[in-house]
């Protein structure tokens, strides 16, 4: 149509998968082949060759987004949301089909994108201008803004390779959404903001869409932030559109697929520091996706298991949500008493608590969020959507348990407790 501003037409994006045949490090082969040379070119010419394996991240993608719409793109890890995203963006070629796209296109895709390390924040605001095609005079107009934005006036003129995760995500959300471009790409990099820069940037770029008429392309797991952003969507499995159209009924299918695979909590966590890694996570017990907690449950009890590379300063922080509404408890002991909500931890393995009081709930089903942060500084681990919990209710003195209302109940601040304890190899025991 006349309106559309992206048109896609047939996408497909295709891989290929090289897998080596099994050897040893490469310093075992040296070896191996020093000492034994004979032996090793035996080995050599017997071994089997590496295969190759085609892998469609995405296939048959057809669908148009039309000037001023806000559009969620929702699926698993693995989807290919990303990956549709960076051939938006023109970072990447697709296999087959073609994109029209009717307009400058601003995108954010990963910390750090588009930005030089070397340069400073000042010049880098002007350089991802020039690459967008404003003149200095433009940049120069918005760049005040994008500065008091962004929050960081002091560090303008430093190096961005000095800049902490949350500091490059703040300038570089605002350089995407300050300086004009008719399409505007954000990726789930806004995850490392911490959550009043999320709301922060929820609001500019719905102002960004309804005040001037610009369309933005919105990927997370957030669902909350996806129903409160988005008018349209597209849920994306395993490389296909499974479902495109109102935002409500893209969220709907959504859950659906979820319910009917819903997984393990491991398969949530996403780990956004390499100094750590989540081996073992539970809720009240389980590994499972959807939690059932029968009538009077008062308490909620997540564990942790976590492997540090380096010593480091943790704290918990979780959401409880409506299905697809917003925030109804918020549990941060670090936000809270950081002298004791933020545990320092050594290197090794550590086993992480936490024991929630649940609010007096409706009938109905929620979302739980988890993060692991050292408030206000940075986040190490997110679980956007972690688990559902299937509530049946709290019943009144007189016996009477409420179905979940359409309207948020308000927010809460959970009570509860946090605590982290050095986690023992286990040792099994000859009988």
């Amino acid at each position: 149509m006349s309106d559309a501003i992206i048109t896609v037409e047939n996408l497909g994006k295709r891989y290929t998968l090289r897998h080596q045949a099994a050897g040893g490090l490469l310093r075992e082969k040296l070896t191996s082949a020093l000492h034994a040379p004979a032996r090793w070119l035996r080995r050599t010419a017997a071994a089997r060759p590496a295969t190759r394996e085609e892998f469609w991240a995405l296939r048959e993608i057809n669908f148009s987004i039309h000037r001023g719409e806000v559009t969620g793109i929702i699926g698993r890890n693995g989807a290919g949301k990303s990956t549709l995203l960076k051939i938006l963006s023109r970072i990447t070629e697709p296999t087959t089909g073609r994109v029209t796209l009717r307009g400058r296109v601003a995108s954010l895709l990963e910390v750090g994108t588009g930005f030089h390390p070397e340069l400073t924040g000042r010049e880098n605001i002007f350089l991802n201008g020039a690459i967008l095609g404003m003149t200095r005079a433009e940049i120069r107009r918005k760049f005040d803004e994008i500065v008091a934005f962004a929050e960081v006036e002091r560090f303008i003129d430093m190096p961005v390779k000095y800049y902490s995760s949350g500091m490059y995500v703040r300038l570089a959300f605002a350089v995407a959404a300050h300086l004009e471009p008719e399409i505007l790409i954000i990726d789930e990099v806004l995850a490392v903001g911490d959550l009043q820069f999320q709301q922060k940037c929820l609001g500019k770029m719905k102002e960004v869409a309804s005040g001037e008429g610009r369309t933005v392309l919105f990927v997370s797991h957030n669902t909350a932030a996806i129903a409160q952003l988005c008018t349209t969507g597209i849920f994306l499995e395993q490389g296909r559109i499974k479902h495109a159209g109102g935002i409500a009924d893209c969220l709907m299918h959504y859950a659906a697929s979820m319910r009917a695979e819903s997984g393990r909590l491991i398969d949530m966590v996403k780990t956004l520091d390499d100094r750590l890694n989540v081996e073992v996570i539970r809720v009240n017990g389980t590994d499972e996706r959807v939690i059932y907690l029968p009538s009077g449950t008062e308490r909620l009890n997540i564990e942790m298991e976590l492997r540090l590379r380096e010593p480091l300063p943790l704290s918990m922080e979780i959401h409880l949500r409506e299905q697809f509404g917003g925030c109804l408890a918020f549990f941060s002991p670090g936000h809270m008493d950081p002298a004791k909500g933020v545990i320092p931890l050594a290197a090794g393995r550590h086993r992480l608590s936490a024991e929630l009081h649940l609010p007096r709930l409706h009938r109905g089903r929620y979302t739980l969020d988890l993060a692991l942060t050292r408030p206000g500084i940075a986040y190490y681990v997110q679980a956007l959507g972690l688990c559902a919990l299937q509530h049946e209710g709290t019943a009144t003195p007189t016996g009477v348990v409420f179905d979940q209302s359409a309207q948020g109940a308000g927010f809460l601040l959970l009570q509860g407790s946090f605590s982290a304890q050095l986690a023992l190899p286990t040792v099994p025991v000859k009988t």
